[in-house]
């Protein structure tokens, strides 16, 4: 199964099976049920996860209880609280299994230890880092930019799967409007 944590990181550089192995060595495989929380909003954040099968979500509530989503996780998806993880500070998100899911957890001391042994490993990082902050400054122009229709036509467009295995409450936190609202675009 550590297979397709392979395969991702050999999409930016190849690896031997030593390499990989050594790589996989710094891993932990951590299985988490459906609704139970991998990271809960204060507490210290531990891990960057790697999901091998299943489906996570990552969420802020704010001061009035809204929930808004931040960002879904499935296979083959890194997620974590990346400001707590990498600050070692208290969480701002919450995240969530969807399903149930199998996840390879790594410490950021693990990480470290791996971009300081392995310069393919701090290239690979560094590569997932950039194309995230990508990611992010399309959704937050999206937020800004385009109206609910659009946002839903981008989410179908960029996610197809995750339409299948979300309801649609959770599709429409994520993209900022009513369940109404939904329910009206996708007719």
């Amino acid at each position: 199964m550590s297979e397709i944590l392979r395969r991702q990181i050999e999409k930016i550089t190849p690896l031997t099976d030593q390499e990989f192995e050594y790589i996989l060595s710094h891993f932990t495989l951590k299985k988490f049920k459906k609704h139970q929380i991998l990271i809960q909003e204060g507490d210290t954040v531990q891990n960057d996860y790697f999901v091998m099968n299943g489906l996570l979500k990552a969420s802020y509530l704010n001061q009035e209880g809204k929930e808004h989503i931040m960002q879904f996780a499935m296979e083959d998806w890194w997620i974590t609280d990346y400001q707590a993880y990498f600050n070692q500070t208290e969480a701002t998100f919450t995240i969530d299994a969807l399903e149930s899911t199998e996840v390879l957890t790594l410490s950021l001391y693990n990480r470290e230890k791996l971009c300081a042994d392995m310069h393919k490993i701090e290239h690979f990082f560094r590569k997932k880092s950039n194309n995230g902050y990508i990611a992010l400054q399309r959704r937050i122009l999206s937020l800004l930019n385009s109206n609910a229709k659009e946002r839903y036509e981008q989410f179908i467009s960029q996610y197809p799967t995750l339409l299948q295995r979300l309801p649609k409450t959770l599709i429409a936190s994520y993209l900022g409007v009513s369940r109404e609202t939904l329910s009206r675009l996708s007719v």
